[in-house]
């Protein structure tokens, strides 16, 4: 069946999935449906892991990675260790997608069949207790630094929860091999010359007040939540692009929380602000990393 004519049945439209606000499944839904222009490029390719809430934020949630045998046929799979994951590949799919309850939507860093090939290095910057994201922005900033010494371009976008993360686009086969040393190295220097403000050690007794770096998440068991993404928190916030001046300028947090609305009107206005790391070709150094 050509795409053009994909219908998805949904079902449980007025369900509230977000009680603080009375933000439905069938908003979700059509949020999902709006953005999947621009999202389902982030996503094509990649295993899926969705997170579903069956009964909205405050209930229950689990993840699903294999993929379940009621999807419709026209959905393909990707395999991965033994693990058959969801690929969303078009837009009738992110609205199945939603349509099962999947709030979250967490793809992995390398497209099918080059599973071993990560698009992009990803710095996860996850704020410990006493910290928040305009503490990772400093910590971003930093990490921006280091980037441009070795020729490497960034592109930030907020997590939709409490954090920030940081895209170094690569589309050049380098494999997990080089990747995850090459993100663990850049953290243990960013740790070494600014202790009282990173951390690279995933104890959460070591992040009081500071910024874990997860360079782990370079792997291919790993996954990110996807860009454009909606995060089960008290409101459906976005993980939305922004920009390195919006890092730099941000005085509160809520400079850099996204609401549905928010997302999609900063994509009408100013477009898909990640789209360079699907096609941006960079290389990683041979040399040492240095600050």
């Amino acid at each position: 069946m050509p795409e053009a004519d994909r219908s998805v049945k949904v079902s449980n439209r007025d369900k509230v999935f977000w009680p603080r606000t009375g933000f439905t499944k069938g908003d979700l839904i059509d949020y999902y449906d709006a953005v999947a222009p621009h999202m389902v490029a982030h996503l094509a390719g990649r295993p899926i892991t969705l997170r579903r809430w069956p009964d909205g934020v405050e209930g229950q949630t689990f993840f699903q990675k294999n993929a379940p045998k009621h999807r419709p046929d026209w959905m393909g799979t990707v395999r991965l260790g033994e693990v058959d994951y969801l690929r969303i590949d078009e837009p009738a799919a992110l609205v199945w997608a939603a349509n099962s309850a999947a709030i979250e939507i967490h793809p992995g860093l390398a497209v099918a069949p080059n599973l071993d090939q990560p698009s992009a290095v990803v710095f996860d910057l996850d704020p410990g207790e006493g910290s928040d994201v305009l503490t990772c922005c400093r910590v971003a900033l930093l990490l921006r630094g280091y980037l441009d010494r070795l020729g490497l371009v960034a592109w930030p976008k907020t997590s939709g929860s409490k954090g920030l993360q940081l895209y170094v686009p690569l589309n050049d086969g380098t494999t997990y091999e080089a990747t995850r040393p090459f993100a663990e190295t850049v953290a243990r220097v960013a740790e070494s010359e600014h202790p009282d403000l990173v951390t690279s050690a995933i104890e959460k007794s070591s992040r009081r007040k500071k910024v874990l770096i997860d360079w782990a998440q370079n792997a291919p068991s790993r996954t990110t939540v996807a860009v454009y993404s909606i995060r089960a928190r008290e409101l459906p916030s976005v993980s939305t692009p922004v920009t390195w001046d919006e890092v730099g300028q941000a005085r509160s947090v809520a400079d850099l929380t996204f609401d549905t609305a928010a997302a999609l009107q900063r994509l009408a206005r100013m477009g898909d602000l990640m789209s360079p790391v699907l096609t941006e070709v960079q290389h990683l150094p041979e040399g040492r990393v240095r600050s």
